[in-house]
């Protein structure tokens, strides 16, 4: 389970540079690597950004617990 919980914050935290390049820069990285928004590679990467910021809903829990 820790190792789902480091793939899906890694890939949180890529999606989240990915939207601050296309906010500052105007570059989608994700689009240029696998094509444009209504290619199928890009919405698999998209997709699984997602689900892995829905599954991190799961560890807010955890974070927000005082230790």
């Amino acid at each position: 389970m820790k190792v789902l919980n480091v793939i899906s914050l890694i890939l949180i935290i890529l999606g989240g540079l990915n939207w601050l390049s296309v906010g500052v820069f105007e570059y989608d990285v994700v689009g240029e690597i696998f094509g444009a928004a209504d290619e199928v590679g890009t919405r698999i990467v998209y997709s699984v950004v997602g689900l892995a910021a829905l599954y991190a809903l799961v560890l807010l829990p955890k974070v927000a617990r005082d230790d």
